[in-house]
């Protein structure tokens, strides 16, 4: 696999990163810790070297006792924190309803960063973010906090998820950010006006729900049966039977395209986010040995020409309705940029 950098940090990392919230947050009951740890570090084992996680990814355990992601992340990754990159984030924490608190303050920065450094047995973080943009402060004063926490060591570069052109331009002019975090997937492509501006300012794209939460695995469906209140996946859209038949003919031709490339539905998936620029790095998250590997593995494949176009033909005259965050569903036009 080639490495692919992260922006203006200058890591480099495997193509393919591995997003850990699921082990705590979203995704059902909370892996129990000494299987979530395991599975992290075998992760590692098989060659992952980026791996993501945030503040604000806790469960709740069917004892009743809460699952913090972070701490999970450094107990697996302690022993060989040398030889990978983490990411965290702060600024968001979820109200009962899942709605998201925000709170981007230089206090609040401050103090999450000691908290994350403290959860995560290490005295630096690689790639600290802020989770969503907090409209009550401005970015110039979120990019100078960030900035003093680079200059005391605390952490090697910065990061901003979700974030709109003009809010990326005005940090980046305070203090460089390094990459973003958006959403994109085939099923979710309204950040891609933002490739541009990530190639002017030199800033890394780390794509999150590569796989549309799953949906483009193939193994999910209306009928699908989740993992109770603590999974979010039963809300979102593309589970509906509306949602599900709108994205049947996509659904249908990754998988004749895997059966071809003795493939996985997934791994064309990625493999496709990997294809629409050298500078994204994909962290599809999951709970399971083999789909780790999997996915793992996508990194190793490309798409020709010809199937990027026929993908891309499909995604023009579809019309999906996709999670665009917690609670939220969007509708966005498919065009591509690609070029």
């Amino acid at each position: 696999m080639q490495k692919r950098t992260l922006g203006k940090s200058n890591l480099t990392v495997q193509p393919i990163g591995l997003g850990c919230m699921g082990f705590s947050h979203a995704s059902g009951d909370p892996t129990d810790k000494d299987t979530a740890v395991r599975r992290i570090r075998e992760a590692a084992d098989i060659g992952y070297d980026f791996f993501d996680t945030a503040e604000c990814y806790t469960g709740i355990y069917p004892d009743g006792s809460i699952s913090c992601n972070e701490e999970l992340v450094g107990e697996a990754l302690k022993g060989i924190r040398d030889k990978v990159i983490i990411a965290t984030k702060m600024g968001v924490s979820h109200n009962a309803d899942r709605s998201l608190r925000l709170d981007s303050s230089p206090s609040a920065i401050l103090a999450s960063i000691d908290q994350s450094l403290k959860k995560l047995q290490t005295d630096y973080v690689d790639i600290y973010y802020q989770h969503r943009i907090d409209p009550g402060v401005e970015p110039e004063i979120v990019a100078e906090t960030f900035g003093r926490l680079i200059r005391e060591g605390k952490i090697r570069a910065w990061g901003i998820s979700e974030t709109t052109e003009e809010y990326l331009r005005r940090a980046d002019a305070v203090c460089p950010v390094a990459v973003i975090q958006n959403r994109y997937s085939m099923m979710a492509r309204w950040h891609e006006h933002i490739f541009p501006v990530c190639e002017e300012l030199n800033v890394g794209y780390v794509a999150f729900s590569p796989l549309a939460n799953g949906i483009l695995t193939g193994m999910y469906d209306a009928t699908t049966q989740f993992e109770g209140a603590q999974d979010y996946r039963a809300a979102m859209p593309q589970y509906t039977e509306e949602g599900h038949a709108k994205a049947k003919e996509l659904l249908d031709y990754l998988q004749m395209l895997s059966k071809e490339k003795n493939a996985t539905s997934g791994q064309i998936a990625l493999s496709w986010v990997l294809g629409q620029r050298p500078y994204i790095v994909p962290i599809p998250g999951s709970r399971k040995a083999e789909r780790i590997k999997e996915n793992f593995a996508a990194g190793d494949m490309s798409l020709t020409a010809d199937e990027m176009q026929k993908i891309d033909e499909l995604l023009e005259r579809s019309d999906f309705m996709v999670f665009g965050g917690h609670g939220a569903e969007v509708n966005r036009n498919n065009k591509s940029t690609r070029s």
